[in-house]
């Protein structure tokens, strides 16, 4: 009897260590996994919001895409809400709306893409203070916003070299989307390049009033070519896709002339393909590029590394591989010696000797000797 009430004793203290030893296990893991997730840092997500020209306007927001879809690709990361995603803005009216979801979404960094979206930018950042956001082409002073500029005139004023060197009439073309201190930056850069290049060749600036009409930059194309401009760039975002259509259009009739392009943001040599004499060539001697893809990469790097440059304005310029020139077409006439002055200028305004002109007033008392 005492054998059998030991044995039971026994199997009682057993039991309840077994079953102490367990919830002490159970107790640990947790623990471990509730500090684990707690200490857990969020993984780093990244949004734009493009203006009105939309994300395949073969120039400005497209670029921006590009720059952030290769951050995505060399981190790792998936299209989405989780890696990173961005809104198309239809009208004005979408910036505020656009940049609000893409906050509540849990975006880690927030891009507005374009000077057009100043005032939204500024607002939501005022509102959602926890959120990173960075401006393109513009500056917002909140302690939450980066703000990104380029120094489209020193572009532009290679490509203007470039067009007062091939230009045969010395009247060259100029259409720019809607007044402002960006487009300006390209205008009297491109105005610079040319007096240097070529003093003897003048220089017709037309705005469209927009970045999205097509119709109005092929308008524009055409009174130039009809008035004798052999050469025509566009700093005009969608606009400007009318300006390659109306070079080509005219290319194809006319094969014995010259209706030469020049492109913007992007390398846009593919706009001006066509078939012209019974053989493909180009209308396009090659593009004033703005790297806004590099500067979407740098940013967003800096601020998953934790180094986000918020309240301040970064500039990039040729020197941070921020501008320059799309390659030359192989068509054009001289290639060899434009591709030298191209390179002697280039080296002139980086190292600081050749200062470009960024406004009009300055390019008054500009000098490329």
């Amino acid at each position: 009897m005492k054998k059998r009430k030991l044995g039971l004793a026994l199997s009682l203290v057993l039991a309840a260590g077994t079953l102490l030893g367990a919830c002490g296990k159970t107790t640990d893991n947790n623990n471990a996994t509730n500090k684990g997730t707690k200490n857990a840092k969020p993984s780093f997500t990244v949004g734009m919001v493009t203006d009105v020209g939309g994300i395949d306007d073969k120039s400005f927001n497209q670029s921006a895409w590009k720059g952030l879809q290769e951050f995505g690709a060399d981190n790792n990361m998936q299209k989405g809400t989780k890696g990173f995603d961005y809104l198309q803005s239809q009208s004005d009216a979408d910036y505020s709306t656009n940049l609000n979801t893409l906050s509540r979404q849990g975006f880690s960094l927030v891009y507005g893409i374009g000077f057009m979206m100043q005032q939204a930018v500024d607002d939501i950042a005022k509102q959602q203070t926890k959120t990173k956001f960075a401006i393109i082409d513009a500056e917002v002073k909140e302690p939450n916003v980066a703000s990104v500029l380029f120094k489209e005139n020193e572009g532009s004023f290679l490509a203007g070299v470039v067009a007062g060197m091939v230009t045969k009439t010395n009247k060259i073309g100029f259409i720019g989307g809607m007044e402002s201190a960006v487009i300006e930056r390209f205008e009297a850069g491109f105005r610079a390049g040319v007096q240097a290049a070529n003093p003897k060749a003048t220089v017709d600036v037309q705005y469209a009033a927009s970045f999205t009409s097509a119709e109005k930059g092929q308008a524009i194309a055409s009174k130039m070519y009809s008035s004798g401009e052999d050469v025509i760039f566009a700093a005009a975002g969608g606009t400007g896709t009318g300006m390659f259509k109306e070079a080509r259009d005219r290319k194809a009739k006319d094969p014995s002339k010259d209706f030469w392009t020049i492109g913007v943001d992007s390398d846009q040599t593919a706009e001006g393909v066509v078939t012209a004499g019974g053989k493909q060539v180009n209308v396009v001697l090659t593009s004033s590029m703005k790297r806004v893809d590099n500067a979407v990469k740098d940013i967003s790097t800096k601020a998953m590394k934790g180094n986000f440059p918020g309240g301040q304005t970064t500039t990039y310029g040729l020197a941070e591989d921020g501008v320059g020139l799309a390659p030359l077409n192989d068509g054009m006439p001289n290639k060899d010696a434009i591709q030298k002055a191209v390179s002697d200028w280039q080296d002139k305004i980086k190292s600081g000797s050749v200062k470009v002109p960024a406004t009009r007033a300055e390019l008054k008392t500009f000098s490329a000797k």
